[in-house]
């Protein structure tokens, strides 16, 4: 494993992470040596973004022996609310929530503090007028987080952000099919269609990378793989299919990127995002997938990433759109698809089409309709 400093926080930080956002979908001990594993190949930065305390103890339990080993980015306003998910900046929720990360993930402190999810202007303001920002400073006096950060998904916040002085580093997401997409508080043009050539990375993202490594800000990646689309020739906004470490190299030679937090299941997808270092120049060579790919257009799709949450009807949005994409892919949806589709608990058929979801998503997912789809395939 190669490790990268990370900007001015000197933190010295595997090139290939771990995002640990799908840990719960899995028996906690199978998830612990998930992480052990990941451990035992030299990955040491950690992504905890997720609120629920089953993601949290695991976290916990699998680094309590090496804490010093590891690199914890830990979400500040990402809360658990009657049993979901809710980004919030009211300090009744956000102090008790962060209280609760802290005991949980262990050792007294998180590495890597971060003002959780800022895409538009109005998420700026609520996170930083008021409370919430002498809160993330007391923690930082306090030593209780060492290093200041901020989750993002539009490069317009992130440079806000960085040239305001306010963060030692920024999560966000970088992807071949992202950097096509100009920035936009409208989170349906973020995400909507892709225009013209692959003649270059849009100026206002290229722009945010030279910023970041001129101000000595790291960067760790998020939504690397697209939710493994990229994967797919027919996901592929591109038309095109990629690997592991092709989409891993494409992020880790954009300027100021220190690591690439990827998504894992399996021990097996750990060993593949790590085969990275040992890849070759051939193997790592996205430029020849760009240059022959036959598309350049991409609709919004899910990344499974769980912001769409709270659901007032408690859906796990995410999974069923997990689901529904990976039954699409069958000629005949695989009896263990139904059956796990089955043991969700409210699923697709009980949306009741309020939509309060949409406008959270960033990436403009018309998940409404999705889920009438859903339910459809599924014979709900």
């Amino acid at each position: 494993m190669e490790y990268r400093r990370l900007g001015k926080t000197g933190l010295r930080v595997s090139e290939v992470g771990f995002g640990g956002e799908w840990l719960e979908r899995h028996p906690e001990a199978d998830s612990i040596a998930l992480i052990k594993h990941a451990h035992a190949a030299g990955i040491n930065i950690i992504d905890c973004w997720m609120p629920d305390p089953k993601s949290r103890s695991i976290i916990g339990a699998a680094i309590a022996d090496c804490r010093g080993e590891w690199f914890v980015q830990g979400h500040i306003g990402s809360t658990w609310q009657g049993g979901q998910y809710v980004r919030s900046r009211d300090m009744a929720f956000v102090k008790p929530a962060f209280e609760d990360l802290l005991a949980r993930i262990g050792g007294g402190y998180i590495d890597l503090g971060m003002i959780h999810y800022v895409d538009t202007e109005a998420d700026w303001q609520a996170a930083m007028s008021g409370p919430f920002m002498e809160y993330v400073g007391e923690l930082r006096q306090k030593g209780l987080i060492r290093h200041v950060g901020m989750s993002t998904h539009n490069p317009r916040m992130a440079a806000r952000a960085v040239e305001a002085g306010l963060v030692e580093m920024i999560l966000f997401s970088v992807n071949p099919a992202f950097d096509m997409r100009p920035a936009t508080e409208n989170l349906e043009e973020m995400f909507g269609g892709y225009d013209g050539d692959f003649s270059g990375i849009d100026p206002e993202r290229a722009a945010l990378y030279r910023l970041c490594e001129a101000r000595d800000v790291g960067i760790t990646v998020m939504k690397g793989f697209f939710g493994g689309a990229l994967f797919d020739a027919k996901r592929s906004p591109f038309g095109a299919a990629f690997t592991p470490a092709q989409l891993i190299h494409y992020a880790l030679t954009r300027p100021g990127v220190a690591s690439v937090l990827c998504g894992y299941d399996t021990p097996d997808q750990v060993d593949a995002a790590v085969a990275y270092e040992s890849a070759d120049a051939d193997a790592r060579d996205y430029a020849s997938v760009l240059a022959g790919a036959p598309l350049h257009s991409y609709r919004g799709q899910c990344t499974y990433c769980g912001h769409c949450k709270p659901c007032p009807v408690n859906i796990d949005i995410a999974m069923v759109n997990k689901l529904y994409d990976l039954a699409l892919q069958q000629s005949e949806i695989p009896r263990s698809l139904r059956e796990h589709y089955r043991n969700l608990g409210p699923a697709a058929a009980d949306c009741v089409g309020c939509k309060s979801c949409e406008p959270r998503c960033p990436f403009g997912v018309q998940i409404a309709e999705r889920m009438k789809q859903a339910a459809r395939l599924f014979g709900e």
